[in-house]
């Protein structure tokens, strides 16, 4: 074992929000991050029609479930398979090619959305300037397709990571949302460049 997978499995096994998503029975500690944030400025409410982009291994999804209620729907889009989750409707595919938006649609039946989750990043290389270019353009991706489908007054929040192309992105956003703001919640690892645009109101 290399001596950074053994620095990730000590950080690992000795983390709290681990041990608390077992307990819970959430499917990783990420649901402590939108439980976060949804708990600061309520973007999950009952009857709530939700996309959770990325969505595998599926603890977003777990969450927005639980929020929006039996009258609320969830679907949760991702290139792995995810393990079936109550109330959460699972579509496997990239969501930038548009087989995959034309299931959405015919799921949707017209109803457009009132939250975009994504909680995607690339696999990373290693490489910091090429890792921050194409977690870049995945957020792009994600703002395009809130544009698409999100209704007036929808909100959209997404994961970046802080460096390069951050300004250009923000100023994407405004075009299309009436107010951006950076959460870093306390369950994201203090190390980690990762933290989460919420851009709220989208414009009609």
């Amino acid at each position: 074992m290399s001596k950074s997978s053994r620095t990730w499995l000590r950080r690992h096994v000795t983390d709290p929000y681990v041990h608390r998503a077992r307990l819970e029975g959430y499917r990783s500690r990420a649901a402590y991050k939108l439980l976060e944030i949804d708990a600061r400025d309520r973007l999950l409410r009952p009857g709530f029609c939700v996309v959770d982009l990325g969505a595998a291994p599926g603890s977003w999804s777990q969450v927005a479930a639980s929020k929006v209620g039996p009258a609320g729907r969830v679907l949760a889009l991702d290139l792995l398979p995810l393990a079936p989750l109550a109330g959460v409707e699972t579509i496997q595919g990239d969501f930038r090619e548009q087989a995959i938006v034309d299931a959405l649609s015919d799921l949707l039946q017209d109803r457009q959305l009132d939250l975009v989750l994504s909680d995607l990043a690339p696999n990373l290389s290693g490489v910091a300037v090429s890792d921050q270019a194409r977690m870049m353009h995945l957020a792009e991706c994600v703002l395009e397709f809130a544009a698409a489908h999100l209704k007036p007054g929808g909100d959209l929040l997404v994961k970046v990571f802080e460096g390069a192309g951050m300004a250009e992105l923000r100023r994407a956003m405004r075009e299309v949302f009436s107010k951006i703001e950076v959460r870093k919640p306390d369950s994201s690892r203090r190390e980690s460049a990762e933290m989460y645009l919420l851009a709220r109101a989208r414009r009609a």
